[in-house]
């Protein structure tokens, strides 16, 4: 299937502007198929040659200005229109369209709670040509008006407000100029609740069976709403450009969610079934946040080639942030930011995959490779980059150069030179230069200190590895004299640190302070490293710094250092035990238990050495567990709910788990749901201390108990997790079928690989890492991009950190022809497997 070049793009740019699209889908025709009928005006410029994209199950007809063209023309995606005049045109295209069971074009999916039926859409980069045909690139935007019929008890969801009709059919308001891309439908028997705020309607949506769940958040989700949308207006000139604002929670989504103008969708997982976290309810603010300024950044104002996407994604992603702790209760998400979404930018960008957060054009030559670069990069350090820039030039003058960039542009389409024009407008400051550093060049910088003292004054110099510069704070601390395991701030001061490299040296008065922290505040993109004595102070005293994101900044240090090889796993481990029973801040506990648990325990420390680290890991939950006996609210709920699923995480006998299990309840709480439940059983089938039979009516009688989507996914992972060959056996042929009957939906192939392999069964599962290497890159091409990306992320043997599936996997990238999303996937992963193994030969040194 032919996939868009640039080149190709910017000739039909500049050949056509496409006015008005009339869509009519039928989705009363069976679970396989609808129908999809399009009629597109536009204007040729000039006389020539150009195409229309359409991927259907069968094109019946196709006529350009009422003469019938042939559909067997259709070549892969392209329909030719061949010889158009210069002038006004109409195309219609009527054709048979399939559903898609991998979260692309037009997903279906059939509730296992109550049998009830959704289909939604999800169209992004190239995948509208799966619903209807179109000129599908970012620049050709026009007015869409749809209609959609659909089942009596239905109700169809759009990017303008709908309405039934006399005859039933659904007619959705006609949109602004917006991109194919943003295009939305969702259809179903949605549970709907509706509000109105700023007189614009509101409204949340969800499948039946969550109906509770989202009855039980919905006034969190709409004060959310409101107050993003109410700061939104206070900082942005321009107001919100749509007619309506709902949020539908849909199911098998493979995103977080996705930006539709006024119908934005998220990941139904969203719609808590179970207990969580108040900083698992903070992302999904963040979320909230974040695609509500997509309104603006990508759907107002849209990038012109995907070589931009960081004008979408960056933005939201700061945005998002920054919005949510100015106008909500969450005021820690930069915290939150450090600990879960950074460390995401900092290993993207020291693959060889890396690419700049604004690539070079040439870099993006098609719709293929732009969809790689939605990563790390573009969403955590292009985030970071921000900051970094507001820091330097100012928020006033940052957000004065938006607002120019939205009144310039709105409703049309940009580039990084139209908005860096838009910045250097609204400040001093050399713009232009500060962008060539940080937005075209890729790799992390790194700041080391030293420290040295005499005569009163103390001397720290920075040196600098790398060629951005920075403007950083640095914090100072010394012991709390009433509480030696405290540490107080003495100074913090701002350093600006040029790019040449160059060693800088600051002079102050007083004895040299215990702990010297760079970054502080984290307001810059950058590795970190401590002289000697702050190093012994951190990991005496971590927890006793005052600020969280302090505490986040020297957790990131050690965690950078471990992965470059320059501290022992072991000493993260012993941090983690010292200092992880005093940490207040979610953000942190979770963050920290998850890098010890599935980089340590699992990828860094060789197999003899990782029952250990889970012992110690264990041992530390059960101190926070006996810290947070007692009532069950606030912050404490959420250590100990993490310190649960912690210890269930890194049981290595099935005794305790058993008993939580048989009793229905922690001791002391919380009692178990659904979502424990499945944990539970999930590390009981790995550790298949229980016989096989007795495991195989567990799973059984649970999903019994919980017959929902999630309990079919927790059912899949469970099976696939028992240390068992006829097992591991049925999980391979479900993963890898070519039975199209049979393949699994995106979501049910994810939880198959993800039980599938275990660093518990290492000689069971040795044999599959080869048949994973001669396999998957069939699989890629026959099931498409976002199940490619599944496959090299959840179904690689991550577990089998041996020299043996490294060389397989390289000679799978150069013999096994993978996809461009499968190519990526499995670079990045051999490339995290090459740094597991040299961090395990660092440690035995």
């Amino acid at each position: 299937m032919p996939v868009l070049q640039r080149p190709e793009a910017e000739a039909r740019a500049q050949m056509l502007d496409v006015h008005r699209y009339e869509i009519a889908l039928d989705l009363t025709h069976g679970d396989e198929e609808f129908t999809s009928r399009t009629v597109i005006h536009f204007t040729a410029r000039e006389p020539g040659d150009t195409f229309v994209e359409i991927r259907p199950v069968a094109l019946h007809a196709a006529t350009l200005d009422g003469r019938p063209l042939d559909p067997a023309a259709l070549d892969g995606n392209r329909l030719p229109l061949t010889a158009l005049t210069a002038g006004p045109h109409e195309l219609r295209l009527d054709a048979t369209m399939g559903y898609s069971r991998t979260g692309e074009g037009m997903h279906r999916f059939t509730d296992p709670a109550d049998g009830e039926q959704y289909v939604y859409t999800q169209l992004f980069m190239d995948d509208i040509q799966r619903v209807f045909g179109a000129f599908d690139q970012p620049d050709l935007k026009a007015v869409f008006e749809l209609t959609a019929t659909a089942p009596p008890a239905w109700t169809v969801l759009a990017n303008g407000r709908t309405e039934q009709l006399p005859d039933g059919t659904w007619r959705a308001a006609a949109t602004p100029r917006i991109s194919t891309y943003l295009v939305a439908v969702a259809a179903g028997p949605w549970h709907s609740l509706h509000t109105e705020h700023a007189g614009l309607p509101f409204g949340l949506h969800c499948r039946r069976s969550l109906a509770p769940h989202l009855d039980a958040d919905a006034e969190e989700l709409f004060d959310l709403t409101r107050r993003c949308y109410d700061r939104y207006h206070e900082i942005f000139d321009e107001p919100y450009p749509f007619d309506s604002y709902d949020q539908a929670f849909v199911p098998e989504f493979n995103a977080g969610a996705m930006e539709n103008p006024g119908l934005v969708t998220f990941r139904d997982e969203f719609v808590f079934r179970s207990a969580v976290t108040d900083t698992e309810r903070q992302t999904r603010g963040m979320v909230i946040a974040h695609e509500m300024a997509h309104m603006w950044f990508g759907d107002l104002v849209t990038l012109q080639w995907w070589d931009d996407i960081w004008l979408n994604e960056s933005f939201a992603e700061y945005m998002g942030y920054q919005v949510l702790s100015e106008a909500t209760r969450f005021t820690d998400t930069w915290t939150d930011f450090a600990i879960a979404r950074k460390g995401w930018g900092y290993d993207a960008d020291q693959r060889p995959s890396t690419h700049p957060v604004a690539p070079a054009p040439d870099d993006v030559p098609d719709t293929a490779s732009a969809l790689l670069n939605f990563d790390g990069i573009s969403y955590a350090k292009g985030a970071s980059a921000l900051r970094q820039l507001v820091a330097w030039m100012g928020e006033k003058d940052f957000l004065a150069g938006i607002n120019d960039h939205f009144a310039r542009h709105r409703f049309g389409n940009a580039t990084l030179a139209d908005f860096i024009d838009s910045l250097a407008r609204a400040t001093d400051r050399d713009v232009h230069a500060w962008a060539e550093r940080w937005l075209r060049t890729t790799g992390v910088d790194t700041l080391t200190p030293t420290v040295a003292e005499d005569a009163g004054t103390w001397h720290l110099d920075i040196a600098h590895t790398g060629s951005r510069p920075h403007r950083i704070a640095v914090g100072a601390y010394a012991p709390d004299p009433d509480h030696p395991d405290r540490l107080t701030l003495r100074d913090r001061f701002d350093v600006d640190i040029p790019a040449d490299g160059h060693p800088t040296r600051h002079t102050f008065p007083k004895a040299a302070p215990a702990l010297v922290v760079l970054n502080d505040g984290d307001l810059s993109y950058a590795k970190v490293r401590f002289d000697a004595a702050s190093w012994e102070t951190a990991a005496r005293a971590l927890s006793g710094l005052p600020d969280p994101l302090t505490r986040a900044v020297v957790w990131n240090a050690a965690r950078d250092l471990v992965r470059d090889g320059e501290l022992a796993p072991t000493a993260y481990l012993d941090a983690a035990r010292d200092h992880l029973p005093h940490e207040t801040d979610l953000a942190i506990v979770q963050g920290v238990l998850a890098f010890a648990r599935t980089q340590i325990a699992d990828r860094y420390l060789p197999p003899e050495a990782r029952r250990t680290a889970l012992t110690t890991l264990t041992s530390l939950s059960r101190d926070i567990l006996r810290r947070t006996e007692g009532p069950g609210h606030g912050p404490e709920a959420g250590l100990r709910l993490t310190a649960v699923r912690a210890f269930i995480a890194g049981a290595t006998g099935p005794e305790t788990l058993q008993e939580w299990l048989d009793d229905g309840s922690v001791p002391g709480g919380p009692a178990l749901d659904h979502e424990l439940r499945w944990r539970i059983l999930a590390r009981l089938a790995t550790l298949g201390a229980t016989p096989l039979a007795a495991l195989h009516e567990a799973i059984d009688a649970e999903l019994a108990r919980d017959p929902s989507a999630t309990g079919q996914e927790g059912a899949a992972r469970c099976r696939a997790a028992l240390p068992d060959p006829a097992a591991k056996q049925a999980a391979w042929d479900a993963l890898f079928t070519t039975d199209t009957q049979s393949e699994l939906s995106n979501y049910l192939f994810t939880a198959t690989a993800g039980g599938f392999w275990a660093p518990e069964q290492l000689d069971l599962l040795r044999p599959y890492a080869a048949r994973y290497f001669a396999e998957v890159p069939a699989l890629a091409a026959r099931r498409g991009p976002a199940l490619a990306q599944a496959a090299g992320r959840y179904a690689f043997p991550a577990v089998l950190v041996e020299e043996d599936t490294l060389r397989r996997g390289e000679d799978c990238l150069t013999e096994g022809d993978p996809t461009p999303a499968l190519r990526r996937a499995l670079a990045d992963q051999l490339d995290d497997l090459r740094r597991a193994l040299r961090v395990r030969t660092a440690a035995v040194r």
